[in-house]
């Protein structure tokens, strides 16, 4: 269809044309395979350069033949006039010979008026899809960061109706969830690719403790934090470790509250959800370096715990997880007095 409009139009409309588009996606195609490197756009490009090229020559030819015509064609239009001029002549003279008039010149089209604005007309069109995208609003395609926005609302278990002033999964993923957390995981320029958060209760406590968390992944580590509402104060809970798998213990205080620093191997599930059976066996995880902190100055009972691990197995200083619970335990209220 477009090239049956374009075969309409007059030759020195149409020519001028595909010139001033030609020249256009030519250099545009080539800028932006110098840009991209991209071999593919510069072979376009090329394509339409050559085109540009044939058709300007096009053009050259036709301006030099109308300027200079070739004698061969002035004597051959001599020849059809005077072949046609004894035909015409006795007709004209048994007739009544016309009154003479003034010859009105047939009026020659400007051909490079036509040219020159249809270059103009084009170069303005072509000139404003080029700036276009500059000044008109595009669809951003790029990835949102991951929030806390879309964590859906359900409903709190008993357990936190019982408990004074429990914190919600949804308020620890927004207390962990910094801008700055990348920074002080030591990875500034990562940003979180999935977070999540939980209102659950602790395992082996028929549903009467809560145990809300969040987590924020990223592409080095991922960080987890939980609050646990039960009796365990920070004095038993290391007395406990001995008993345990855990490694490389340290006790300090972090905002003047009881904590302690340890090592401890996460758990690798994998659930197969085909109808060959279930899941695999529980195995050993990645290292994890955790960080529990008591819930209250007097250690009455219950913690608060920062989890940080990555699929590689490289942990970061412990510097890093003081920094975190640093910021993440002021949004966590204090345990109350019973």
């Amino acid at each position: 269809m477009l090239g049956f409009l374009l075969r309409l139009l007059p030759f020195w409309v149409r020519e001028p044309l595909l010139i001033a588009v030609g020249s256009v996606l030519g250099v545009r195609i080539m800028y932006l395979a110098v840009r991209d490197h991209d071999r593919v756009a510069a072979g376009l490009g090329v394509v339409f350069l050559v085109f540009t090229a044939l058709r300007v020559y096009v053009v050259i030819r036709a301006l030099r033949a109308r300027r200079h015509p070739s004698p061969t064609a002035s004597a051959d239009r001599a020849a059809v006039d005077a072949a046609v001029q004894p035909r015409t002549q006795p007709q004209t003279q048994a007739g009544t010979r016309p009154r003479p008039g003034p010859v009105t010149p047939e009026k020659e089209h400007n051909a490079w008026g036509q040219a020159v604005a249809a270059v103009a007309v084009f170069g303005a069109l072509a000139a404003a899809l080029w700036l276009a995208p500059r000044f008109m609003p595009t669809a951003d395609n790029t990835p949102q960061p991951a929030s806390c926005s879309g964590e859906t609302h359900e409903k709190l278990p008993k357990a936190y109706k019982d408990t004074p002033q429990p914190v919600t999964g949804e308020e620890l993923c927004k207390a962990l969830h910094r801008p700055d957390l990348a920074k002080l995981l030591g990875t500034p320029g990562e940003t979180a690719t999935s977070v999540s958060s939980t209102n659950n209760t602790a395992p082996l406590t028929d549903g009467k403790v809560a145990q809300p968390e969040a987590e924020v992944r990223f592409d080095t580590y991922t960080v987890n934090v939980s609050a646990t509402y039960n009796k365990l104060s920070t004095d038993q809970y290391v007395k406990l470790m001995k008993f345990g798998d855990e490694t490389d213990i340290r006790t300090l205080k972090v905002l003047g509250r009881p904590a302690v620093l340890y090592s401890d191997h996460t758990m690798r599930l994998e659930i197969d959800l085909g109808s060959g059976g279930s899941g695999g066996p529980v195995e050993e995880g990645p290292l994890a370096r955790n960080l529990s902190v008591a819930l209250d100055r007097s250690d009455r009972g219950g913690y608060c715990e920062i989890t940080v691990w990555s699929s590689s197995g490289a942990l970061p200083t412990d510097s890093a997880l003081l920094s975190i619970a640093e910021k993440v335990l002021p949004k966590i209220p204090e345990r109350p007095a019973r």
